[in-house]
């Protein structure tokens, strides 16, 4: 799942069926990214309980609220959890997402020859 920034998610966490999907990713441990203000949406979830992690300084203190421990870098791996601070970080957030699935398809075509 990858939630994008602006304000776009603090209308999403207004809906009880987008948070009940972000649960549920969060709970089935898939890959969870967000950028900028995409944070406001997990913080209705439980992923930042005791995970790193960074966004866009004006939420830094919702994602400490919600559990997090706050890095001011560009971009924040934590297992599944990706986050990044702002759109000049795009580069750095979308190279680390996709060095995350990459690696998670190369698990699952290696379990499969076991």
């Amino acid at each position: 799942m990858i939630v994008p920034g602006g304000f776009a998610p603090d209308f999403m966490r207004r809906s009880a069926e987008v948070i009940k999907f972000a649960n549920d990713m969060v709970n089935a441990g898939n890959l969870i990214a967000a950028i900028c203000h995409g944070g406001w949406l997990l913080c209705s979830t439980e992923v930042y309980k005791g995970r790193k992690a960074t966004c866009f300084m004006a939420i830094k203190d919702d994602i400490k609220n919600a559990g997090a421990e706050y890095v001011d870098a560009e971009c924040v791996v934590d297992g599944n959890l990706i986050t990044a601070r702002k759109p000049d970080d795009l580069p750095a957030f979308c190279t680390a997402i996709l060095k995350k699935l990459k690696n998670s398809h190369e698990d699952t075509k290696s379990q499969r020859k076991t």
